[in-house]
């Protein structure tokens, strides 16, 4: 199960990791003035989360399996332990994803103008690895600097899709891992567990659809419009990445077992009232 561990939570890293950098292409796309393709880009980088969830799910269902086998309240405690652990490697990886983010602009900003001209992502790509364009990569790089947070404001960003960022990032990290530990508490019925992180996740879905995306997007729209600075996107930017930050540190993890109960709860009552 150690072993496992390991590559779950590379696993784990890469993908909150990229979500987080997924951020930055907005900012990208506005410097660019290529705000269409920026966010097809956020597209194609998704694809690495979505690969790297399909090598994490069965890995996480083997835990499962174990502790099974195993029917006891150590080997159930132990694994709740180590989902823990798996939530929490979350948070370093959006905050390696938040502390790239100013290289990942810079990046992105390169590879939108050559995508622009040659038309080929995976041309765009394998350039990259050009000696004379690693070059330039390693020339882009960019640490985080004190001085521009002068320029990042709260006060003309609206406050609620911030807020409920703090809550989505939150679910999205924990839902499977909720029905899993269901389904290990509840073996006969963990089939029905394991299929219900649906109604975890859908709510982040829900917050998300309504009111993060598209409050994000308005601002978007409107700095690519000049209606509003650019430094407003990268204050949306700057919060997102803060309100990850929280949601996958703290809130994360004071609902995971909350939240775990709930579906056995649900699980329970399917079992009861539809077996």
């Amino acid at each position: 199960m150690i072993s496992s561990l390991w590559i779950i939570c590379l696993f784990t890293f890469v993908i909150h990791f990229t979500e987080s950098c997924v951020y930055s292409m907005r900012l990208a796309g506005i410097r660019t003035r290529q705000l269409a393709i920026s966010l097809s880009f956020i597209t194609s980088a998704l694809l690495v989360s979505r690969l790297s969830n399909m090598g994490q799910a069965p890995l996480l269902g083997t835990m499962v399996d174990d502790v099974v086998r195993l029917n006891s309240v150590d080997a159930l405690r132990f694994l709740e332990s180590q989902f823990r652990v798996v939530i929490l490697v979350a948070f370093f990886g959006s905050l390696a994803g938040a502390l790239f983010t100013p290289t990942m602009v810079v990046w992105l900003q390169k590879g939108i103008r050559r995508f622009h001209k040659s038309g080929s992502l995976a041309g765009t790509v394998l350039s990259a690895f050009r000696p004379k364009h690693m070059k330039q990569l390693i020339l882009g790089v960019r640490l985080p600097r004190w001085g521009t947070l002068k320029t990042i404001s709260l006060k003309t960003l609206p406050k609620n899709f911030l807020i409920m960022n703090i809550f989505v990032t939150a679910i999205y990290t924990i839902g499977v891992l909720c029905a899993l530990l269901a389904g290990a508490h509840l073996p006969e019925l963990r089939s029905t567990a394991i299929q219900l992180s649906g109604i975890v996740n859908g709510v982040a879905t829900i917050l998300f659809a309504i009111i993060v995306d598209p409050s994000g997007a308005r601002i978007t729209d409107q700095a690519y419009h000049g209606d509003r600075p650019e430094s407003d996107v990268k204050s949306v930017v700057f919060y997102l990445l803060l309100t990850r930050l929280i949601g996958t540190l703290i809130v994360a993890q004071v609902l995971f077992f909350p939240f775990a109960k709930y579906i056995m709860i649900v699980t329970e009552f399917i079992a009861t009232h539809f077996a």
